[in-house]
């Protein structure tokens, strides 16, 4: 009778045994099938409120022109952008495969199928986008470059590759800014410039055209007068006739676009500018300088760099 018992009895454990085996193995496979399903979606906390967006994008839309670059930087070819962004030389070939997707092209973004859509928080197609994917927004100036490089990658999963991006830059912008001081000295002020059609512009620091890279990574000076007019609305419209009150020692004057009309260029009043005299008057491309993302930046910081030293 014992030894019946005994059989009995390690039979039973045997059967106990194999279903906590089975009950684990079957535990472990809903942790991971419910960890993979975790993985699909974060929550993006954006400026709008909370949105369900994927936790590893591939398919993302940049219908913000001034982002493309930040997405390129952080490892993400964007499936659609508006024009602008490709005609930026500094891309080079990065966004061949990028369709060009206007404002009005609502079909055509909608068979690119992307699972994330990013624009300005103004954008007039903004309810359209978020029919066709989740939708997050940024506006333009309440963001420096820097922190602007680092929202974009909290909205696609790659907020610790945006800030080691960051970091590195600033550790880079710190030599730059020793080389550029000790070529010219710290007291020659800035003005950035140009004309787009028949009008004509000056920029503040934030503003893209080499700005952030002039007066805020190099450390450089605006003259008082364009500080005060320009640099808290970001731009300011000027005549031919008032160049002289914003110019500074040195002048960086893009070659605008929209058939810009540069004929101040050929005006007494620019020909007898300081910096025009002495050479201190710098074309930039304008439509690769108007970028203020990472690889644009890095491009403009060489070019920067290697014009006001070369002339001293």
């Amino acid at each position: 009778m014992k030894k019946h018992t005994k059989k009995l009895f390690i039979g039973l454990m045997a059967v106990v045994l194999i279903l906590a085996l089975s009950a684990c193995g079957n535990k472990t496979e809903e942790n991971t099938d419910s960890g993979k399903k975790e993985s699909k979606t974060r929550i993006y906390k954006g400026e709008n409120g909370d949105v369900k967006v994927p936790a590893h994008p591939k398919r993302v839309a940049m219908m913000a022109a001034t982002y493309a670059g930040n997405l390129l930087e952080l490892g993400i070819t964007p499936v659609a952008v508006n024009e602008y962004p490709k005609q930026n030389k500094f891309y080079g070939n990065k966004l061949d495969n990028a369709e060009v997707v206007t404002a009005d092209s609502y079909e055509k973004l909608l068979e690119l199928n992307p699972d994330l859509i990013i624009t300005y928080s103004d954008d007039k197609n903004l309810k359209k986008y978020k029919e066709i994917a989740p939708t997050v927004t940024m506006t333009y100036d309440k963001y420096d470059y820097l922190e602007q490089h680092v929202e974009i990658g909290k909205m696609v999963g790659k907020e610790k590759e945006a800030k080691a991006w960051v970091k590195e830059w600033k550790k880079e912008a710190a030599d730059a800014r020793e080389k550029v001081q000790s070529a010219i000295g710290k007291d020659k002020t800035f003005m950035v410039m140009e004309a787009y059609g028949k009008d004509m512009y000056v920029y503040g620091k934030n503003w893209g055209r080499g700005t952030e890279v002039i007066y805020q990574a190099l450390g450089l000076k605006a003259p008082k007068k364009l500080q005060e007019d320009v640099f808290g609305p970001g731009w300011k419209a000027i005549s031919t006739e008032v160049i002289p009150k914003y110019a500074g020692d040195y002048i960086f004057v893009g070659t605008g676009t929209g058939n810009p009309d540069n004929s101040f260029m050929k005006s007494n009043v620019w020909k007898q500018l300081p910096a025009v005299k002495n050479g201190h008057a710098i074309k930039f491309d304008s439509e690769s300088f108007y970028f203020n993302d990472p690889i644009s930046l890095e491009k403009e910081l060489d070019f920067v760099v290697n014009e006001l030293t070369k002339k001293n």
